[in-house]
């Protein structure tokens, strides 16, 4: 493993402070999934300090008030999956986390690290951004708030500063009319990187009419977005073998 120096900081403040002094050459650090795997690569990009967020117990859990989830970064994909209230408000989520590497890899990483790699295979993205998912960003200087669906530039690069901190991830409960899936395709049924996914939410009026259609790939462009086209198609309509072929 290539040398580097280490910070682990026990609030925010201290993670910003940390970010605002080395910017990009520090690397933060949270389940450690993807990054100490780039890090132990003899030809991986070595920073001058990592500064590992997993002992911030304010980075950490799930919460949900008002009609709104806050998932915090570290909250791991085992957390995400098991969830009581993903289940029943965000289903697309939690089958989605579940559906992550290993039980060792679910109990080790996190959704703030599935986002901020913006691998085009990250599992979580697209059902957060059918869910219309936002991205809070802290650093020393302030905060900012990005639609998941914006964050992202391209494969593995965000809008976020150097010396930003993601803090939280929020969205919109499901409407009780609202039925949601997350569907991968892989080389095999277990341990999986997705070749292709999809995330998809339907809403349904008392007749059965479709009334909201939220349609996101994944692994398919080197940024997630809705597929408006195929969402105008169901709205007004409803569902039948026809339709949906």
């Amino acid at each position: 493993m290539n040398c580097f120096d280490y910070i682990k900081p026990k609030t925010i403040a201290e993670a910003t402070d940390a970010l605002a002094k080395f910017g990009s050459s520090a690397q933060v650090l949270a389940g450690g999934t993807d990054v100490l795997i780039e890090l132990r690569r003899a030809n991986g990009k070595t920073p001058q300090v990592v500064i590992d967020i997993a002992g911030i117990q304010e980075l950490n859990g799930l919460l949900s008030a008002n009609g709104t989830i806050i998932l915090k970064p570290l909250a791991t994909h085992s957390q995400l999956s098991s969830s009581t209230e993903l289940n029943q408000s965000a289903q697309l989520l939690s089958i989605a986390a579940a559906s992550i590497g290993s039980p060792q890899i679910r109990n080790r990483g996190t959704v703030g690290g599935n986002v901020m790699n913006a691998a085009t295979c990250a599992d979580t993205v697209p059902p957060l951004v059918a869910l219309g998912a936002k991205v809070k960003l802290q650093s020393a200087d302030g905060e900012r708030l990005f639609d998941m669906a914006d964050f992202f530039i391209k494969p593995y690069k965000t809008k976020a500063s150097p010396n930003e901190l993601l803090t939280e991830i929020q969205f919109q409960k499901l409407p009780l009319n609202a039925r949601s899936v997350f569907i991968k395709l892989g080389r095999r049924n277990a341990l999986s990187i997705s070749r292709l996914s999809v995330a998809a939410v339907v809403a349904q009026d008392e007749s059965g009419v479709i009334t909201d259609a939220r349609i996101v790939p994944g692994a398919a462009f080197p940024t997630w977005r809705r597929v408006a086209e195929a969402e105008h198609l169901l709205i007004g309509e409803k569902p039948s073998k026809e339709l949906l072929r």
